[in-house]
C-alpha cells in the first residue's frame, strides 16, 4: 500500500486530512511568543485573526529532517511505501530535509518537491490520491507521474491590499503606499516555484478581468484533472464575485468549483482579500 504524506503548506488541516486518509506535519507558526502547529490548534480563521490584529509579521518555521524520519519510520513499519508531497524547494528547506530523511527509507520513501504551495501544492495532492486509489502503482511510479505533470500546474491570485508584502519586506513602503492610493491590485504567479508579480490593475474589477485573461494566456483548464479557488482572510465575499465575473471560465464545463480558505503559510504573505486560482493547464 502506498500512504500519502503532505505538509500544512497544501492549507489541509488535520481534520480534512483524517477525512482523506492522508498524513500530515503540521508547519509551526510564531505570533510573538505564541507558537502554534498550523492546521491542528490554529486554523486558518485563527491565523487571520491574528494575522490582522499583529503589528508584526508570524513565522513559519520548516519542518525539520527529525519529524519527517520520525514519520517515514510510523508510516513504513507496516511495509507500506509512501509518497511525501511538500511544499517548493524554492520557498522553503522544508523539501531539502524531508530529501534527507527519506534517505534512510530507500525505496519505501519518495520525496516530491510541488514547486507550490496552498491551493497548487494542494491540486498535486488530489491528483496522487487519485493515482494511488486502486492500488496499482508504486511510490516511485506515483512520483515520476507528479513530477511529469507538477510543470503543468498554474497558479494565480489577485491581492486585495500590498500592506503584508510590504510588512516582509518585498516591495518597498514608497510602491506600497502609491499602490493602495491609487487601489492598485497585484496579480501574482507561482513561476517554477517562486511567486513573482504578473500583472497589475486598476480597482477589484480590472483585477478579475486580469486574472480570467491569464488563466486564457495558460491555455485553459483541464477540467479532467483537480483545480481550485482560493481565498484569504474572514469572508469568502471576493471570491464569490471572482466567480461571477468570470462565469465564462466554467460555465457548462463544470458543476461545482470546489474552493478552500488560503492558510498561514501564503496568507502571512498576502493578508486577506487574497483570491486564487489552480489548474493543470491543458
Amino acid at each position: 500500500m502506498v500512504k500519502i504524506l503532505v505538509d500544512s503548506a497544501s492549507d489541509i488541516d488535520l481534520e480534512e486530512a483524517e477525512k482523506l486518509g492522508i498524513s500530515l506535519l503540521p508547519m509551526e507558526v510564531r505570533f510573538g511568543d505564541e507558537e502554534f502547529l498550523d492546521g491542528v490548534n490554529l486554523s486558518h480563521k485563527k491565523f487571520f485573526e491574528k494575522l490582522v490584529e499583529s503589528v508584526e509579521l508570524p513565522k513559519t518555521s520548516q519542518i525539520n529532517e527529525f519529524r519527517f524520519e520520525e514519520s517515514f519510520r510510523k508510516l513504513t513499519e507496516n511495509g507500506d511505501e509512501v509518497v511525501a508531497i511538500v511544499i517548493s524547494s524554492k520557498l522553503s528547506g522544508t523539501y531539502n530535509c524531508a530529501k534527507k530523511a527519506s534517505e534512510a527509507f530507500a525505496g519505501k520513501v519518495e520525496v516530491v518537491d510541488s514547486l507550490n504551495a496552498c491551493i497548487g501544492e494542494r491540486i498535486l495532492i488530489q491528483y496522487a490520491l487519485r493515482l494511488a486509489k486502486d492500488g496499482k502503482m508504486s511510490a516511485k511510479e506515483i512520483a515520476k507521474e507528479l513530477d511529469d505533470k507538477k510543470g503543468k500546474i498554474q497558479v494565480l491570485a489577485l491581492l486585495d491590499t500590498l500592506k503584508y508584502l510590504k510588512k516582509g519586506g518585498r516591495i518597498s513602503s514608497v510602491v506600497a503606499f502609491a499602490g493602495e492610493l491609487l487601489s492598485i491590485k497585484p496579480v501574482v504567479a507561482v513561476v517554477k516555484g517562486e511567486v513573482k508579480l504578473v500583472g497589475k490593475a486598476m480597482g477589484s474589477k480590472k483585477g478579475n478581468n486580469l486574472l480570467m485573461q491569464l488563466v486564457e494566456k495558460c491555455g485553459g483548464i483541464d477540467f479532467d484533472v483537480p483545480y481550485a479557488l482560493g481565498y484569504s482572510g474572514l469572508s469568502d465575499e471576493y471570491l464569490k464575485k471572482y466567480l461571477k465575473d468570470s462565469e465564462i471560465l466554467w460555465k457548462d464545463k463544470t458543476e461545482n468549483v470546489p474552493s478552500y480558505m488560503i492558510g498561514s503559510t501564503i496568507g502571512t504573505h498576502v493578508g486577506p482579500g487574497a483570491i486564487a486560482v489552480a489548474f493543470f493547464a491543458k
